[in-house]
Protein backbone atom coordinates (compact mmCIF):
# COMPACT_ATOMS: atom_id res chain seq x y z
CA UNK A 1 0.00 0.00 0.00
CA UNK A 2 1.21 3.46 -0.76
CA UNK A 3 0.33 6.69 1.08
CA UNK A 4 -2.71 7.29 -1.14
CA UNK A 5 -4.15 3.87 -0.30
CA UNK A 6 -3.56 4.61 3.38
CA UNK A 7 -5.27 7.99 3.05
CA UNK A 8 -8.28 6.33 1.41
CA UNK A 9 -8.48 3.83 4.27
CA UNK A 10 -8.28 6.63 6.84
CA UNK A 11 -11.22 8.38 5.15
CA UNK A 12 -13.51 5.40 4.61
CA UNK A 13 -13.19 4.03 8.16
CA UNK A 14 -15.22 6.81 9.79
CA UNK A 15 -15.64 9.64 7.32
CA UNK A 16 -17.19 7.86 4.36
CA UNK A 17 -18.92 10.59 2.35
CA UNK A 18 -22.70 10.24 2.39
CA UNK A 19 -23.16 11.63 -1.10
CA UNK A 20 -24.33 10.15 -4.38
CA UNK A 21 -20.73 9.73 -5.64
CA UNK A 22 -18.60 8.97 -2.57
CA UNK A 23 -15.53 7.88 -4.54
CA UNK A 24 -15.55 11.14 -6.46
CA UNK A 25 -15.66 13.01 -3.15
CA UNK A 26 -12.81 10.94 -1.70
CA UNK A 27 -10.83 11.37 -4.90
CA UNK A 28 -11.34 15.12 -4.85
CA UNK A 29 -9.83 15.27 -1.36
CA UNK A 30 -6.81 13.26 -2.51
CA UNK A 31 -6.27 14.63 -6.03
CA UNK A 32 -7.60 11.51 -7.76
CA UNK A 33 -10.39 10.90 -10.20
CA UNK A 34 -13.43 8.92 -9.17
CA UNK A 35 -12.27 6.01 -11.34
CA UNK A 36 -8.78 6.03 -9.80
CA UNK A 37 -10.22 6.06 -6.29
CA UNK A 38 -12.66 3.25 -7.04
CA UNK A 39 -9.90 1.18 -8.67
CA UNK A 40 -7.78 1.52 -5.54
CA UNK A 41 -10.68 0.52 -3.28
CA UNK A 42 -11.37 -2.50 -5.49
CA UNK A 43 -7.67 -3.49 -5.35
CA UNK A 44 -7.67 -3.16 -1.54
CA UNK A 45 -10.81 -5.29 -1.40
CA UNK A 46 -9.37 -7.87 -3.78
CA UNK A 47 -6.21 -8.18 -1.69
CA UNK A 48 -8.21 -8.63 1.52
CA UNK A 49 -7.16 -5.35 3.13
CA UNK A 50 -10.80 -4.24 3.00
CA UNK A 51 -13.24 -6.97 4.02
CA UNK A 52 -16.45 -4.99 3.98
CA UNK A 53 -17.75 -1.51 3.39
CA UNK A 54 -21.10 -0.85 4.97
CA UNK A 55 -23.06 1.00 7.56
CA UNK A 56 -22.91 0.02 11.20
CA UNK A 57 -26.22 0.42 13.04
CA UNK A 58 -26.89 -0.09 16.75
CA UNK A 59 -29.23 -3.09 16.70
CA UNK A 60 -31.23 -1.93 19.73
CA UNK A 61 -31.59 1.52 18.21
CA UNK A 62 -33.45 0.05 15.23
CA UNK A 63 -35.50 -2.36 17.35
CA UNK A 64 -33.51 -5.52 16.66
CA UNK A 65 -31.84 -7.98 19.04
CA UNK A 66 -28.15 -8.90 19.09
CA UNK A 67 -26.36 -11.58 21.07
CA UNK A 68 -23.00 -13.21 21.52
CA UNK A 69 -22.98 -16.97 20.98
CA UNK A 70 -20.47 -19.68 21.81
CA UNK A 71 -20.25 -23.38 21.02
CA UNK A 72 -18.09 -26.40 21.80
CA UNK A 73 -17.67 -27.84 18.33
CA UNK A 74 -15.95 -31.21 17.86
CA UNK A 75 -13.19 -31.16 15.25
CA UNK A 76 -15.12 -33.49 12.94
CA UNK A 77 -18.11 -31.11 12.89
CA UNK A 78 -16.19 -27.84 12.73
CA UNK A 79 -16.42 -27.11 8.99
CA UNK A 80 -20.11 -28.04 8.75
CA UNK A 81 -20.99 -26.02 11.86
CA UNK A 82 -19.13 -22.91 10.70
CA UNK A 83 -20.70 -23.17 7.23
CA UNK A 84 -24.18 -23.46 8.74
CA UNK A 85 -23.65 -20.51 11.08
CA UNK A 86 -22.21 -18.38 8.27
CA UNK A 87 -25.17 -19.17 6.01
CA UNK A 88 -27.41 -16.96 8.18
CA UNK A 89 -27.46 -13.25 7.27
CA UNK A 90 -27.71 -12.20 10.93
CA UNK A 91 -24.19 -13.42 11.69
CA UNK A 92 -21.85 -10.44 11.91
CA UNK A 93 -18.70 -12.07 13.31
CA UNK A 94 -17.61 -15.68 13.61
CA UNK A 95 -14.30 -16.67 15.18
CA UNK A 96 -12.49 -19.84 16.13
CA UNK A 97 -10.78 -19.72 19.52
CA UNK A 98 -8.31 -21.93 21.35
CA UNK A 99 -10.72 -22.67 24.18
CA UNK A 100 -13.21 -25.28 25.30
CA UNK A 101 -15.82 -23.10 23.58
CA UNK A 102 -13.96 -22.95 20.29
CA UNK A 103 -16.47 -21.05 18.11
CA UNK A 104 -17.78 -17.60 19.06
CA UNK A 105 -20.10 -15.54 16.90
CA UNK A 106 -22.50 -12.64 17.10
CA UNK A 107 -26.01 -12.85 15.72
CA UNK A 108 -28.59 -10.14 15.05
CA UNK A 109 -32.28 -10.73 14.40
CA UNK A 110 -35.62 -8.97 14.42
CA UNK A 111 -36.37 -10.06 17.99
CA UNK A 112 -34.94 -12.12 20.83
CA UNK A 113 -37.36 -14.89 19.91
CA UNK A 114 -36.30 -14.85 16.25
CA UNK A 115 -32.64 -15.08 17.29
CA UNK A 116 -33.33 -17.94 19.70
CA UNK A 117 -35.39 -19.77 17.06
CA UNK A 118 -32.54 -19.50 14.54
CA UNK A 119 -29.98 -20.70 17.08
CA UNK A 120 -32.24 -23.67 17.89
CA UNK A 121 -32.49 -24.46 14.17
CA UNK A 122 -28.69 -24.37 13.83
CA UNK A 123 -28.40 -26.74 16.80
CA UNK A 124 -31.04 -29.07 15.33
CA UNK A 125 -29.22 -29.17 11.99
CA UNK A 126 -25.68 -29.57 13.37
CA UNK A 127 -26.22 -31.35 16.69
CA UNK A 128 -24.09 -28.68 18.40
CA UNK A 129 -25.66 -26.78 21.34
CA UNK A 130 -25.11 -23.02 21.28
CA UNK A 131 -24.71 -20.77 24.30
CA UNK A 132 -26.99 -17.74 24.01
CA UNK A 133 -25.23 -14.82 25.73
CA UNK A 134 -27.25 -11.61 25.30
CA UNK A 135 -25.61 -8.47 26.65
CA UNK A 136 -26.90 -7.12 29.92
CA UNK A 137 -25.23 -3.79 29.27
CA UNK A 138 -23.79 -2.49 26.00
CA UNK A 139 -20.36 -0.93 25.73
CA UNK A 140 -19.33 0.50 22.41
CA UNK A 141 -15.77 1.44 21.69
CA UNK A 142 -15.03 3.22 18.45
CA UNK A 143 -11.90 1.91 16.84
CA UNK A 144 -10.17 3.42 13.86
CA UNK A 145 -6.86 2.10 12.60
CA UNK A 146 -4.73 5.11 11.68
CA UNK A 147 -3.01 4.18 8.46
CA UNK A 148 -0.75 7.21 8.26
CA UNK A 149 1.59 8.35 10.99
CA UNK A 150 0.38 11.58 12.48
CA UNK A 151 3.10 14.18 13.17
CA UNK A 152 4.08 14.38 16.83
CA UNK A 153 4.14 17.74 18.65
CA UNK A 154 7.05 19.77 17.34
CA UNK A 155 7.38 17.75 14.10
CA UNK A 156 6.69 19.26 10.70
Amino acid sequence: MDMIDKAILDIIQSHYPLVSRPYAAIGERLGLTEAETLARVRALTGSGVIRRIGANFPSRGIGWHSTLCAAKVPADKLDAFVAEVNSHPGVTHNYRREHEFNIWFTFIGESAQAVQDTLAAITAKTGVPILYLPALKTYKIKVDFAMQAKPQAGEA
